[in-house]
């Protein structure tokens, strides 16, 4: 039995807690049709089958269920690299036809009668996480930590406290269905979903959604300031994007790490912005570390560290039995070269998915020289939502430095194995359905995965 569905009978048996406003576990409609889905009209979805198996499925439209659910006709969605941790098998509590993605934008097509604030057929984004808008977090528009949204035990056990729900990321976080498909539901609509302006296509709104905001979260939260040298681990969306806050914070020197099957992307970030420094972990001397290469490049190491990978990624063989034993569920070599990095008083910021327990974790370095470790969180895209809608018009941010490919939600199955695979230069996805706009001016062109 799978660690996933051992999870699901563990929760099962432990019963949900009673917090959750909205309903839980609704990750497919064809899980039961008569409550959930429309019979009236079938879509496309990509759903998670097993292990490193996902299909693009046939399975009823959603209907509304709650007062304040809000349908999309899905424009736009995108895979996102923690998408990849679900791929993996790396977070709980999935199970076979759970219907992914937590990045989408779409056109409003129906909504229940206490729905305020939006129209039939307005262009709108969803929040990836789902928020009430009235507890305690929400009103400080916290919204990834909102106390209503997700009644799992589990995590509530793991944590010692629950984040919000969240679209298309398993059971573990509420179990809701995700908009990697051509409709989904959104609960409390009015809340959890922003609208678009004509001046702003959907390619770049989209990326409001999760991307932005946890690039933007990452860099303002870990505390980024004029003058700082910035070392980045990871040189994928949300590395390059907190490349780009980072200048925008004032940074003075951005530094990149990467490697192996990722390492072009190293190269198509200074090519997006020039003044990035980068380091190729697998091509370092013979002798000299990740550390030891940033002490050399700046006096005493960086003064911030973001995290933009994830824990899953073990770089050492201890790490990678471990982790396949289920001895530690996340590597700690990245956050301890993040600690050792830095100058002495510095900042490290961790916001890559993070499941569970590590080991061989350096605390004494991290209490004896002083240094923050901040977990910067899920990103709380209410926050920061308008502020960025705003950058992205006045051109202080641009979502086109990532997106390198159009493909369409048919074809999402081949297109995870070459995100996967770090393939064909794919940095950032946009995924069109049959109700999305022509492609906007500047975005890249259709490329199919299928003969």
């Amino acid at each position: 039995m799978s660690m996933s569905q051992a999870a699901n009978l563990a929760e099962k048996a432990m019963g949900h807690k009673d917090n959750a406003i909205t309903e839980q576990n609704m990750t497919n409609p064809a899980r039961d049709r008569a409550k959930y889905g429309d019979e009236s009209e079938t879509m496309k979805a990509l759903a998670w089958m097993g292990k490193n198996d996902v299909q693009v499925i046939d399975t009823p439209k959603p209907k509304i269920i709650e007062d304040r659910d809000v349908i999309l006709k899905v424009t736009g969605s995108t895979i996102c690299g923690s998408d990849l941790h679900l791929l993996h098998g790396a977070v709980i509590q999935l199970q076979k036809g759970d219907i992914l993605g937590h990045e989408f934008c779409g056109r409003v097509e129906s909504m229940g009668p206490g729905v305020k604030g939006l129209e039939i057929g307005q262009r709108v984004v969803a929040s990836f996480q789902i928020a009430c808008g009235d507890c305690m977090y929400c009103k400080k528009k916290l919204s990834s930590q909102c106390e209503r949204t997700n009644s799992n035990s589990t995590e509530h056990m793991m944590y010692g406290g629950n984040t919000a729900g969240m679209f298309g990321y398993s059971h573990f976080t509420g179990g809701f269905a995700g908009g990697q498909a051509e409709y989904v539901r959104v609960p409390l609509g009015d809340v959890n979903l922003l609208k678009l302006p004509d001046d702003v296509p959907d390619e770049k709104g989209l990326y409001l959604s999760d991307v932005l905001a946890t690039s933007w979260n990452c860099v303002v939260d870990t505390g980024v300031k004029e003058g700082d040298v910035v070392a980045i681990w990871g040189a994928g969306p949300i590395g390059e994007m907190a490349a780009e806050m980072s200048f925008t914070q004032g940074a003075a020197r951005v530094i990149m790490i990467d490697g192996g099957p990722a390492a072009w992307r190293l190269d198509f970030c200074k090519e997006k912005m020039p003044k990035i420094e980068t380091i190729d972990y697998t091509k370092l001397p013979r002798g000299t570390s990740v550390v030891s290469k940033l002490k050399e490049m700046e006096h005493g190491g960086p003064d911030v560290a973001l995290e933009c990978v994830a824990g899953e990624y073990a770089k050492g063989w201890a790490h990678y039995f471990e982790m396949l034993l289920g001895v530690e569920t996340d590597t700690s070599e990245i956050v301890n070269e993040m600690i050792e990095s830095v100058k002495n008083y510095g900042r490290c910021g961790i916001t890559g998915v993070y499941v569970g327990y590590t080991n061989h974790f350096n605390i004494g370095s991290l209490m004896e020289r002083g240094i923050r470790l901040i977990g910067n969180g899920q990103a709380p895209v209410h926050l920061y939502w308008e502020q960025l809608l705003q950058m992205i018009r006045e051109g202080k941010t641009d979502p086109y430095k990532m997106l390198t490919h159009r493909v369409k939600v048919e074809e999402m199955d081949e297109v995870y194995k070459t995100y996967d695979a770090r393939g064909d230069h794919m940095q950032k996805v946009f995924v069109q359905t049959r109700f999305s706009d022509p492609p906007a001016e500047g975005s890249p062109a259709l490329k199919t995965f299928k003969s």
